[in-house]
């Protein structure tokens, strides 16, 4: 019997300089979040600076994986597939050859992007899960490396050249200064530079990627979550001098890094070194997300496009996992009368916390905070800053009586300042008030009242309904310790 699935997926073939990439993603919803993710090292770049021409070898190769992955999307059921290809196959001579072969064996239409194509695609990228982003991304692939400026949900002026790391450490080897002399004659070409200062950089791209992890280590982050990290670019250029100057054997030695990307590190350090000298950015900030997931976005019907996509996906971990998922949002205007003059921006995050606060209810009593935590402070909230992900996670430990002596506690506390732990906190009890006072169950909330009154907290309550006959339960009484305020009294009305 075939069983049908709630909603189609979408595949999306990535044809790069060094690898061809297969993601297959959930077609219905607003993130991103590959359901197949499979990479295969090609090389087909190789060599295509000096030679004009894609690798003969890594063509062989990259035919037998580009059938594979449409072979693969077929059986997934795949409801559109795209196959887009960049650097390598639009600049060399034998690219066209290349597509029709392709298109010829497997019945397949291959898009080679422009450069101007593809800068715009990485900004979209970022913009799928930073909608508010402010500032330049930053692309690095293989072939070239891509600049656009961002702002107000949209992409601006953009420009592509043929800085990509294995091109340049094709055409430069170890000499710094040749490098360095190319790198600066490109970028002087670029007009719009200064459009970069003072905002974020956004750095796109599999090397980039890996020297973030080497920042993580280096600065000692509590977080090795890559996406959305962010650092001052001055420590990032001090660590960057730092690369430059360390053996392989010491970057292979850092977590997540890897060794295949070693050798490249060197040439991908100066290319970010000269890129933030250039622009000059207040902060840099990686993302993981790039080409793929812009060209995923730019399918996306504008409804599911208007989406906030943090509370998206915790909307749908509710729908997935929670006893009753419509209580989030019951939560979330229950306690307001505790945050009257909350942010834009403390709201949003409030808001996420009470849509998961109860997805963990099935794990064991013993773990459950621990496990909250953990889960949710590495899940892929698309385009989430660390700190927010350390205060969604610490805000659902506290919903769950979590110990602030154990060392992950420790991690959320060391990202967070007063202001943000004494909010979790109080939205932590707020959250454990709730649970306890409903049950967990919908529609209760609503039949109830949050005031504050001179310091204290009153709850009222239908007097007729015996679902709130607890007014005397110790329960409450730790509570409103809790929210550091005088009594939490029940009113019956």
């Amino acid at each position: 019997m075939k069983i049908k699935r709630r909603q189609e997926p979408v595949g999306i073939v990535d044809i790069g300089s060094n690898s061809i990439r297969l993601c297959v993603y959930d077609g219905a919803a607003r993130v991103p979040v590959p359901l197949f993710n499979e990479k295969a090292v090609c090389a087909l770049g190789q060599g295509v600076g000096e030679t004009g021409r894609l690798n003969p070898e890594g063509v062989v190769r990259a035919v037998a994986a580009v059938g594979r992955f449409v072979a693969l999307s077929r059986a997934m059921e795949v409801e559109r597939l795209d196959i887009l290809a960049t650097a390598a196959v639009r600049d060399a001579v034998d690219g066209p050859d290349f597509v029709g072969q392709l298109e010829s064996l497997y019945d397949v239409e291959v898009k080679v992007l422009s450069g101007g194509q593809e800068a715009k695609a990485a900004a979209m990228g970022v913009l799928c899960g930073t909608p508010d982003a402010d500032g330049m991304v930053a692309d690095l692939g293989g072939g070239s490396l891509e600049l656009v400026t961002v702002q107000k949900g949209d992409f601006g002026e953009h420009v592509t050249m043929p800085l990509g790391v294995l091109r340049m450490v094709e055409a430069a080897g170890d000499d710094r200064g040749k490098a360095d002399s190319f790198i600066d004659k490109n970028l002087k070409t670029v007009k719009f530079l200064d459009q970069g200062r003072g905002r974020a950089l956004y750095a796109v791209g599999g090397a980039w990627r890996a020297i973030a992890r080497i920042c993580i280590s280096q600065t000692h982050h509590p977080l090795t979550v890559l996406d959305n990290f962010a650092i001052d670019p001055k420590e990032a250029l001090r660590i960057l001098d730092l690369i430059a100057v360390q053996s392989k054997k010491s970057m292979e030695k850092v977590p997540g890094v890897s060794k295949k990307r070693v050798p490249n590190l060197p040439m991908a350090a100066l290319l970010l070194d000269r890129v933030i000298r250039a622009v000059q950015p207040s902060n840099l900030v990686f993302s993981i997300y790039g080409m793929r997931e812009g060209q995923f976005y730019k399918r996306l019907p504008e409804r599911l496009r208007l989406q906030d996509p943090l509370l998206s996906v915790c909307r749908q971990m509710a729908l997935m996992n929670a006893r009753f998922p419509e209580h989030g949002d019951e939560l979330m205007a229950w306690m307001a009368p505790l945050f009257p003059d909350e942010t834009t921006h403390d709201a949003r995050l409030r808001h996420a916390a009470c849509l998961v606060s109860d997805i963990f209810w099935n794990e064991h009593p013993d773990y459950r905070a621990e496990q909250a935590f953990h889960r949710l402070l590495k899940l892929p909230f698309m385009g989430v800053p660390h700190r927010d992900r350390a205060a969604i996670a610490y805000t659902v430990y506290q919903r769950y009586q979590g110990d602030d002596e154990t060392p992950h506690a420790q991690m959320a506390i060391g990202l967070l300042d007063e202001y943000s732990l004494k909010r979790c906190r109080i939205i932590g009890v707020a959250l454990r008030l709730a649970h306890t006072l409903s049950g967990g169950a919908p529609n209760l909330l609503k039949q109830t009242r949050l005031l504050f009154d001179n310091g204290d907290i009153i709850i009222e309550v239908p007097g007729a309904n015996p679902a709130f006959g607890m007014e005397n339960d110790r329960t409450f009484d730790k509570l409103a310790k809790g929210f550091d305020c005088g009594n939490l009294e029940f009113r019956k009305v």
